[in-house]
């Protein structure tokens, strides 16, 4: 067979790589090219079809800090509840103020003796805080409901005797939101021996605790 000239046989071999080149071009940019929108779609695609990762939503709180204890009484209720005491109280220790605060006050005026503890407790969520409002009550029974404060209170009155001097004490226990308020008053007459009336404890530490919930709302 005779030979094909050198330009035709160059023709001859590389026609074959112009027109699987061209056939690429017109894929990259001609009419078979993917367009932006289907290359979107298609992204759009692959994203539904992959698992996402759970969504995680933060737990709002409407607290974050106990406030100061010792602020939440008005000098005068001091004084009605506590005759005799120093109205500025004292702070008790605590392993994390920012969340656990205490506040207490106490006197002996002649022979009648008061004690008053101004507690506040901050939790992580109204359901915590409703988890340990129900477990308090629940071991403190025999007591009942304060309405209009916070958004549960509960009150109970007990009477103790010891070497045959009585002491009546009453605790009061608020939520609101993820916050607990908590107040312990007490009494008792060294003279008589015997403990002030159980409306008289009550009445009190209701007082007490509706006076620091309203601290607690306003510092917020």
């Amino acid at each position: 067979m005779r030979s094909l000239p050198l330009p035709l046989a160059l023709t001859a071999r590389l026609s074959p790589v112009v027109v699987l080149a061209a056939a690429g071009w017109a894929l990259s940019s001609g009419t078979f090219a993917a367009t932006p929108a289907a290359a979107d779609r298609a992204t759009q695609k692959s994203g539904e079809e992959s698992p996402s990762a759970p969504a995680t939503q933060a737990v709002s709180k409407t607290y974050t800090t106990a406030p100061a204890p010792c602020d939440s009484l008005a000098a005068k209720s001091v004084k009605s509840l506590v005759p005799g005491a120093k109205t500025a109280g004292k702070e008790i220790p605590s392993t994390d103020s920012k969340l656990r605060r205490t506040c207490s006050w106490n006197a002996l005026k002649g022979y009648d003796y008061r004690w008053l503890d101004v507690s506040f407790e901050i939790t992580e969520s109204d359901e915590a805080a409703e988890k340990s409002f129900k477990e308090r009550i629940a071991a403190k029974s025999g007591g009942g409901d304060v309405p209009g404060v916070g958004d549960a209170g509960y009150s109970v009155v007990n009477l103790t005797t010891e070497d045959k001097q009585q002491t009546r004490e009453g605790m009061v226990l608020v939520r609101a939101a993820n916050a607990l308020v908590s107040v312990t008053y007490s009494g008792s007459d060294f003279e008589s021996k015997q403990a002030p009336g159980t409306d008289e404890i009550n009445k009190g530490a209701i007082k007490a605790a509706k006076e620091a919930v309203r601290a607690l709302e306003g510092g917020q």
